[in-house]
């Protein structure tokens, strides 16, 4: 029965028990392992997929691309810090633009992020599978659905274990990319930058922009790669110690290491062995270093053995950030609400399953950088929302209680969105179809809320608290 209305959405009454059986874990993490989430959730992009870049632009074309998205991450990332410090519920990015452009705006972000993170799994798995065949001869259905089966166990398993875990897993990739930094370090050549056959036929074409002005364009998706996901961190906020000093700690960190790591992995592995070599390797790191110590070289097997925790590491806690953001939009009815129960280890259980399978049916079409253009349409659509959202709270809410803030405020989030907005417009040139099919999950998700879920939203959920409390004191004035 509907218990409230607005002019665009609906309530429905819910039980008292309600938000009982739709608890997470408080105090799980604070600011080190909230750093150290926010590497993992990025750091396979180190070792796989970016280089995709070097045959879209060439290394000109992706070392413009990678300093572009540097910079809107960077911006992003301060202006979320601000947000996550402020609005601390596990929604993340979804309830920063429910406060700022209400439902609909909400749930256009939530569904964008829920995009991003359901199928970024899918394309590190496909990569997992090239460092397991690497390794082991094994690649394929079997190799996806063993991790997806042991890493969503472990997740049910408890919130405050996992991210133990991740932590470990992101440790050990660290070590390997330590590894590969110096072992490569001796070798680099500026000339081996520039291998890449030039296509002449392209404005601009040179040995730096083998493909033209063009080409800068159509490699931001991959050096995204580099920076993707980092801002799943505002989705531990209900699992975090203490939010407002917690959060803003780790996603700066977390960003500054992603930083040094993407800049040296773009120079050595090309810088090595060859862009030419790396533009279509399926394992780049150890391609750079196999092409300098040697086929069966301990570094190249060191870094192949414990380079396949860095992805792992993502994949893992990308796991945990969809599932998240799943909770928070089931929690408010946004999405079915069966999918936010909670059990007995105060994880959502069917948050975590039911976009893995969805993630393991899309890791069976073998296409890596097809599923990195389908995450960055969906991200990238998140990225100018949530920073939308930053300059209208700014202006709209000058006096909500901002523990930290954005240095530069509203001309920081600004340059990440429209950047945001010239990523997002890329993802058609790499790739018409991933974005066409993008948009159709895009368009099925927006007819549910349109036709369905906007009318039974849940007032009580902590990210529509606000404006039941701002409705009745509008009542009372």
């Amino acid at each position: 029965m509907t218990e409230m209305t607005t002019t665009s959405v609906g309530y429905e009454s819910v039980s008292s028990d309600y938000l009982d059986k739709r608890q997470l874990k408080k105090g799980a993490a604070g600011w080190i392992l909230l750093a150290s989430l926010g590497v993992s959730y990025v750091i396979s992009g180190d070792f796989a997929g970016w280089n995709f870049g070097l045959g879209q632009g060439g290394f000109g074309g992706m070392l413009i691309a990678t300093v572009l998205m540097a910079l809107m991450y960077s911006c992003k990332v301060l202006s979320l810090a601000e947000l996550s410090a402020s609005l601390p519920t596990a929604g993340g990015g979804y309830s920063f633009a429910r406060r700022a452009l209400g439902p609909w705006g909400g749930y256009l972000t939530g569904t964008a992020i829920l995009l991003e993170y359901a199928i970024a799994p899918a394309a590190i798995a496909i990569f997992i599978g090239g460092y397991v065949n690497e390794l082991f001869g094994l690649d394929g259905p079997l190799v996806y659905a063993a991790f997806y089966a042991v890493f969503i166990g472990i997740h049910l398993w408890g919130a405050g274990e996992a991210l133990k875990i991740m932590m470990v897993i992101t440790g050990l990739a660290v070590a390997a990319i330590l590894v590969f930094i110096v072992g490569t370090l001796p070798y680099f050549s500026v000339d081996n930058l520039f291998d890449v056959s030039i296509n002449t036929a392209a404005a601009g074409a040179s040995s730096f922009l083998p493909e033209g002005y063009i080409g800068i364009w159509a490699a931001l998706p991959f050096a995204m790669w580099l920076f993707l996901a980092v801002e799943g961190v505002p989705l531990a906020a209900e699992e975090c110690k203490n939010p407002a000093r917690d959060m803003p700690r780790g996603i700066i960190t977390a960003m500054a290491v992603l930083l040094v790591f993407g800049i040296l992995v773009l120079f050595l592995a090309p810088g090595v062995a060859g862009a030419d070599l790396m533009k279509d390797h399926g394992a780049p790191l150890v391609g750079a270093l196999q092409a300098v110590y040697g086929e069966d070289s301990s570094a190249a097997t060191f870094v192949n053995l414990v380079g396949l925790f860095g992805l792992i590491a993502s994949f893992f806690s990308i796991i945990y950030a969809y599932s998240r953001q799943v909770f928070a939009l089931s929690r408010a009815g946004y999405l079915p609400r069966w999918l936010s129960v909670t059990g007995s280890n105060k994880v959502p259980t069917l948050a975590l399953v039911v976009p893995g399978l969805i993630g393991f049916g899309l890791s069976l079409t073998g296409e890596g950088d097809l599923m990195i253009t389908m995450a960055v349409f969906g991200a990238t659509i998140s990225y100018a929302l949530m920073t939308l959202s930053h300059m209208i709270l700014r202006r709209k809410e000058p006096e909500l209680e901002r523990p930290y803030k954005t240095p530069g405020g509203s001309l920081t989030s600004g340059i990440a969105f429209v950047l945001s907005i010239a990523a997002f417009a890329s993802t058609f040139l790499v790739s018409t179809e991933a974005a066409i099919w993008s948009g159709v999950f895009y368009a099925v998700m927006v007819a549910y809320f349109a036709f369905y879920s906007r009318h039974r939203l849940v007032a009580r959920a902590p990210e529509e608290e606000f404006e039941a409390i701002a409705r009745a004191e509008s009542e009372l004035s």
